[in-house]
């Protein structure tokens, strides 16, 4: 009988073994909490206290929403790329997803996000609004704008269906075919290697349902009741 012995606890390195260079990210991501943090609930605070809101700050607000939705939903395609290169071409993953890549990817998200919202901001403006300004939504979105228009608004909900709705369906389903090349390439792997990747894709995925699900299920049907577009839209 050989003797062993046992550990009891395991001392996490984190970014950085150097506290000066630790410090810098630790600093960006605090800050980074509290920003999505404070932005929440700002949300939540003017949705039950401040139900007033202009017409500039409403289109500001429709801009802003599809601007960075369309950039989270690029980056999310962006991000099950990296996960493909790196589960699939591993000794090549370095050369692949370059700082040069990745920076182009980073300037497509952002003109995607911004030719999104600028597309929809412009149908937006050229509905007349002469009637009633009572919004059935909790912020300012196409849909419930659409409702309150003056005009037969058909052509603007198949335009909306063009943009938004073929963007979620597209960028969706080229998620699933290459989270199916990612599958189908772990057959040769070992169990191991099998367990590692799927836990490294495991998170992704999960964001990647919670978005795109509720996407869908909103752009997809513009005439569902808004009671389940407000439930979607919270999910998200």
């Amino acid at each position: 009988m050989q003797s062993h012995s046992f550990v009891n606890e395991f001392i996490l390195l984190g970014i950085s073994q150097n506290p000066k260079v630790e410090k810098i990210p630790f600093v960006v991501f605090l800050w980074n909490y509290h920003a999505t943090l404070g932005g929440n609930m700002m949300i939540v605070v003017t949705n039950f206290y401040e139900k007033t809101i202009s017409f500039e700050c409403c289109m500001t607000l429709v801009f802003a929403v599809h601007f960075f939705n369309a950039v989270e939903v690029i980056i999310l395609a962006t991000m099950a790329y990296d996960r493909y290169v790196a589960i699939c071409k591993p000794l090549h993953y370095s050369s692949i997803m370059n700082r040069r890549l990745c920076g182009t990817l980073v300037v497509i998200a952002w003109a995607g996000g911004f030719l999104n919202a600028i597309i929809q901001i412009i149908f937006t403006l050229q509905l007349p609004f002469c009637g009633h300004n009572f919004i059935d939504y909790f912020i300012c979105d196409l849909f419930p704008l659409l409702k309150l228009a003056c005009t037969d608004t058909h052509i603007f909900v198949l335009l909306v269906f063009a943009n938004s709705g073929s963007m979620c369906i597209i960028i969706f389903s080229l998620l699933l075919v290459s989270y199916g090349v990612i599958l189908f390439s772990l057959r040769a792997h070992s169990s191991e290697g099998r367990h590692k990747a799927l836990s490294t894709c495991g998170s992704h995925v999960t964001v990647v349902c919670l978005f795109f699900v509720p996407c869908i299920l909103i752009y997809e049907r513009p005439t569902s009741p808004f009671s389940l577009e407000k439930k979607c839209a919270y999910i998200r």
